[in-house]
């Protein structure tokens, strides 16, 4: 867990989002939380880190996601030297599980 972001207030963020469970309540809930570029933004960075995890190149990932370099280095050393998160969420979206 990541020290930096750690709050009260991320914390109730966080369960917020956990109470959410279809796919249009958090349509609902991120339209009402965030302006429609940040939701772009996080959207295709899970994008750019899906690829990544399955050994896309970053050409393939610029011209499908339209991404920065920029972008796509970060998110790969989020990916390499991150918390896992994106490892987890892959596998669960993977086995249809939602919890471990």
């Amino acid at each position: 867990m990541n020290s930096k972001i750690k709050d009260d207030s991320v914390d109730f963020l966080f369960k917020a989002i956990l109470t959410l469970k279809t796919v249009d309540e958090c349509y609902n809930f991120f339209e009402d939380l965030c302006t429609v570029p940040e939701i772009k933004a996080m959207s295709q960075r899970l994008l750019v880190a899906h690829m990544l995890s399955t050994k896309k190149v970053y050409s393939d990932i610029v011209a499908q996601t339209g991404a920065s370099t920029a972008t796509i280095s970060r998110v790969n050393r989020s990916l390499n030297y991150g918390c896992d998160g994106y490892a987890l969420v892959f596998n669960r979206l993977e086995n249809g599980t939602e919890s471990e």
